[in-house]
């Protein structure tokens, strides 16, 4: 089958103009082929792109407006005369100036797409994304005391937690391109850690912890949740926003991601900010359901989050000889029948910031 030939398949899929047969026959082809279902995937992102781009030529021709009319002769007279004034402008207000930049990139970014400038391979618009925000993650990424800034420069974070002794799981995008890796514990320990495996396709990543100071974690206290949760059920996530752990609670507002073909994701209401990518979803009774990803936050207003039940496939599918020894699961929740503060407190040494340097 020619690349149109699929892509017209697919378009037939997400458009509902498939009968009931050849649905069930094309969704099997996706679980048995990695490479269309990723096709699959990548269409749903650019269609996402393609919805939003009208209100970025909304807010492109709001810029061109506003600026037609400022009085630049009368601008220009004033800079001349008070040019102190552009240097309190920039101290005041230029981390609102490096936020409108970073809009005006995207929007720059998005027109020459759509209009041909770049190369149609929608995977190659997505690597272009992800780095675009990473980029958003820097300049978001909070700045840590004075002192410890020339200490640890690292570039931006995201969050982990343990699955084990010493492997934490996290998303791919977030240690994409990496040149080294650490992960901070809530004492403010650090730790270096290597990538043991990695499903760039449903964004996830598992890391090994290989620093000769780290102590070997305790079973974590939570389980693996691997049957769909509930629509409507409160969750919760716990992830490094900031220098601390930040409680992001919330419910589950859909059994699907961007669309109702988008079978890996929840949508929940807990809004995902740099840093939280990786971070883990929880229920009200301590079992982990998802982790949260960032990376595929397209529509305002909406979150989400990757299957639990994905992550136990990725775990199953780590290479034998990459393992000392057999990934054993935690199979005892101790949170059930706790209190939302007691669980904090005893999820707090499993859930770690990821450094990336």
């Amino acid at each position: 089958m020619s690349d149109n030939q699929l892509l017209e398949v697919i378009e037939k899929y997400l458009n509902g103009e498939m009968s009931q047969d050849e649905r069930i026959k094309f969704e099997l082809l996706r679980k048995e082929n990695a490479d269309i279902d990723n096709r699959v995937k990548e269409h749903l992102q650019f269609t996402g792109l393609l919805k939003q781009y009208a209100e970025r030529v909304e807010l492109e021709n709001r810029l061109n407006a506003i600026h037609q009319e400022i009085d630049v002769h009368t601008l220009k007279e004033d800079l001349m005369a008070h040019p102190s004034w552009v240097v309190q402008l920039w101290r005041h207000h230029h981390s609102k100036i490096s936020v409108a930049a970073t809009v005006a990139l995207f929007v720059v970014v998005s027109v020459m797409f759509l209009t041909g400038s770049f190369n149609n391979n929608n995977s190659k618009y997505v690597e272009l994304k992800r780095k675009v925000d990473k980029l958003d993650q820097r300049i978001n990424r909070p700045v840590k005391n004075k002192k410890d800034v020339g200490a640890d420069r690292y570039s931006f974070n995201g969050t982990g937690f343990a699955i084990s002794s010493n492997l934490i799981v996290t998303n791919a995008h977030v240690i994409e391109g990496a040149n080294s890796i650490k992960v901070q514990n809530a004492d403010g320990d650090s730790f270096k850690v290597e990538v043991l495996y990695s499903e760039p396709q449903n964004d996830i990543a598992i890391l090994k912890v290989i620093d000769t100071t780290f102590t070997s974690l305790n079973t974590p206290p939570y389980t693996f949740k691997r049957s769909e949760s509930d629509l409507g059920e409160d969750v919760y996530t716990l992830g490094y926003s900031s220098d601390t752990p930040v409680l992001g609670p919330g419910v589950l507002t859909s059994a699907n991601g961007i669309n109702s073909n988008d079978s890996v994701h929840y949508r929940i209401s807990i809004p995902i900010i740099p840093g939280n990518s990786g971070g883990p979803l929880f229920d009200n009774k301590g079992n982990v359901i998802g982790i949260v990803n960032a990376n595929q936050a397209q529509t305002e207003g909406a979150h989400f989050a990757i299957k639990s039940s994905y992550l136990l496939d990725a775990i199953r599918h780590i290479p034998t000889d990459s393992l000392t020894h057999r990934v054993n699961l935690n199979k005892k929740n101790t949170l059930a029948g706790l209190s939302r503060t007691q669980q904090i407190k005893k999820l707090n040494n499993y859930i770690f910031m990821v450094k990336v340097y």
